[in-house]
């Protein structure tokens, strides 16, 4: 493969791409059954939320989680997000965007901290993989931050600077693994995280990811 002389875009994949936020929350809130927890509101888990997770898990229980709880809300959670998102589907514009960006001549790829095996089919499964040059979902244990994955991520590929290249996600850790490798940012609201939690962060925040590609478009130029 040649070098890309162009902008590259590393998309997040769940509440970025693909528009899971109601599967997300079901599934936080099956997993704080298990410990009795009151469920969570969207306004308030956009308002808590944060990785590593087992820190937001202290923010609601005012402790961290012992081990073994961690692993049964961890598993409940899987599990819950597993059947439901069958229910959810791209967010509005994502084929019309991830094909316009090809079509100049751009490159993009995506980094979730979803699991690899379950990412790739469900990706393949919308008909879109074909716009990307690689497709890394997260290996080893959930619940950690972006930052070493997104350096990995961006090591596999070939040709493409990370200062011509803008990591887009929904939460503030996108941003932080894309300072991790000196790549820009952009952060959508229509995910995990509340505009005043992202907006904290310092980098350009937006509430479509058409705006999103716009900016990208800027900040790689």
């Amino acid at each position: 493969m040649g070098m890309h002389r162009d902008a590259h875009i590393v998309w997040d994949w769940n509440g970025t791409l693909f528009h899971d936020v109601d599967a997300v929350i079901g599934a936080t809130n099956a997993a704080f059954a298990e410990l009795g927890l009151e469920p969570l509101t969207l306004e308030r888990y956009r308002e808590l939320y944060c990785v590593p997770v087992p820190k937001f898990y202290e923010r609601l229980m005012g402790r961290l989680p012992t081990e073994a709880e961690w692993e049964l809300m961890d598993a409940t959670f899987h599990r819950y997000y597993t059947e439901h998102r069958v229910r959810c589907a791209l967010a509005e514009g994502v084929a019309e965007l991830l094909a316009g960006w090809s079509s100049a001549g751009r490159s993009q790829s995506i980094l979730s901290m979803y699991g690899h095996e379950d990412l790739v089919p469900l990706v393949r499964g919308f008909g879109i993989e074909s716009h990307f040059l690689r497709v890394d979902g997260r290996t080893g244990p959930s619940g950690g931050g972006k930052s070493e994955h997104m350096a990995r991520h961006l090591g596999a590929l070939t040709g493409v600077d990370p200062a011509r290249t803008v990591v887009i996600g929904d939460a503030a850790d996108d941003a932080l693994a894309a300072r991790h490798v000196g790549a820009g940012a952009v952060l959508y609201t229509g995910g995990s995280h509340s505009r005043a939690s992202l907006e904290a962060v310092g980098v350009p925040v937006v509430d479509t990811l058409a705006e999103a590609v716009e900016e990208a478009e800027r900040l790689a130029a």
